[in-house]
């Protein structure tokens, strides 16, 4: 059953990259993209994403395409944040953001 709620946004960028890994990489069908948590303590907690089955305490929704599980403990740490790509001269890769604070960013002072 999806949720409203969506806790988490993807990038038009990150669902193509995310799309090529499923398909490449022969990741099953019934598998979702997960965004959660690890970590916690002194450290802090660090923002992951990854490949899984749905869960009983999963938030399960569709973003850009992608079928997207969140754990409905996770959702205070992420909600808001988006999964953008990167691609650039000095590295690649995904990277959470606050779509808020990007656009700020993209605003001429």
């Amino acid at each position: 059953m999806f949720s409203p709620i969506k806790p988490v946004t993807i990038s038009a960028k990150a669902a193509e990259e995310i799309r090529k890994i499923m398909t490449t990489k022969n990741i099953p069908a019934d598998y979702s993209l997960r965004v959660g948590i690890r970590g916690g303590g002194c450290g802090g907690v660090s923002l992951i994403i990854g490949f899984d089955k749905q869960k009983e305490t999963d938030l399960a929704y569709s973003e850009n395409g992608i079928p997207v599980l969140v754990e409905k403990k996770h959702t205070m740490y992420i909600i808001g944040k988006e999964v953008d790509f990167y691609e650039g001269a000095d590295a690649r890769g995904f990277m959470f953001v606050d779509p808020n604070e990007k656009e700020k960013a993209e605003q001429p002072a």
